[in-house]
């Protein structure tokens, strides 16, 4: 019989390394600013765009599920760091965008999340962090995801 050593196999050790980095970065936004990691991910994704974007395009990009973006974005609205923008083509359909609320709110969080990533990746030397970068990128591109800003642009407009 075919067994699996789950410590040794890499989806497992990937989820577990996912899971873990995203809790240790929750700790800098959940106790100081209520928010959650999917809220997290909406503030992160609009933050590094320009432009307005659609929820499902904030869903595309994070790998999170479409509902699960929904809720946190009627919780942002509400906290009033998140807003609406329609389409002026189409009124039934609508973007998203930081208020300046949220974007001051952002601006807070980046030094500290920059801060937390280097404690994470300090057990690594420079060059295996540049290694370790170039090999998520080999990874990524083979799966089809987004890898760098000027791309996940593309997509997101209306």
């Amino acid at each position: 019989m075919a067994r699996l050593d789950l410590f040794k196999f890499v989806p497992f050790r990937l989820n577990r390394l996912a899971a873990e980095v995203s809790t240790a970065l929750s700790s800098e936004y959940q106790q100081r600013y209520g928010l959650d990691i999917p809220e997290w991910r909406v503030l992160a994704t609009l933050g590094f765009r320009a432009e307005a974007c659609s929820a499902q395009y904030i869903a595309h990009c994070t790998r999170t599920h479409k509902s699960t973006i929904s809720r946190a974005v009627t919780a942002l609205m509400a906290r009033q760091l998140v807003e609406r923008v329609e389409n002026k083509d189409d009124r039934r359909e609508f973007a998203l965008r930081m208020t300046r609320k949220g974007r001051a709110l952002y601006q807070r969080l980046i030094p500290r999340l920059l801060r937390k990533e280097w404690e994470i990746m300090s057990c690594l030397t420079a060059t295996e962090r540049k290694d370790f970068a170039r090999m998520l990128g080999k990874i990524e591109d083979s799966l089809d995801l987004v890898q760098a800003s000027q791309d996940a642009g593309k997509a997101g407009e209306y």
